[in-house]
Order: structure tokens, then C-alpha cells, then sequence
């Protein structure tokens, strides 16, 4: 199977960040709840992909993202 890349660019360069995020209404005001992300960005061109962090965990996201 050839190896797949970005499906924006076909770059097989990517880079990942974890990223927090309030919920809508008062749980925003007060900062009671967070949703945790991993996002995986194209170096070359910026595409990215947001994932759960917690259904993420058993999966390696890089392959998620170039579709391996």
C-alpha cells in the first residue's frame, strides 16, 4: 500500500498540539467544563484535524490523519 499523505496537499509532514476548549453557556462563564482536542496540522499547507482526546488515546492520530 503506497503511502498516503495530506489530503488537502499530499505533504507527509505534520505536526500535532493539544488544545483545550470551553463549552457554550454557563459552563463558559464559570470555566466549569473543558473539552480536550489533539489537532494535526499539515506543515506545508496548515490543513488540520481536530480529534477527542479521549477517543484519540487508542489511536495513533498521525495515521488517523494521513489515512493509514
Amino acid at each position: 500500500m503506497a503511502e498516503k499523505g495530506c489530503v488537502k496537499c499530499g505533504s507527509t509532514k505534520a505536526g500535532m498540539k493539544e488544545v483545550t476548549m470551553n463549552g457554550p453557556g454557563v459552563s463558559k462563564m464559570f470555566d466549569t467544563e473543558s473539552n480536550d482536542f489533539i489537532v494535526v496540522s499539515c506543515e506545508n499547507c496548515g490543513y488540520s484535524e481536530f480529534y477527542d482526546r479521549n477517543v484519540s488515546e487508542d489511536y495513533n492520530v498521525f495515521d488517523l490523519f494521513f489515512g493509514k
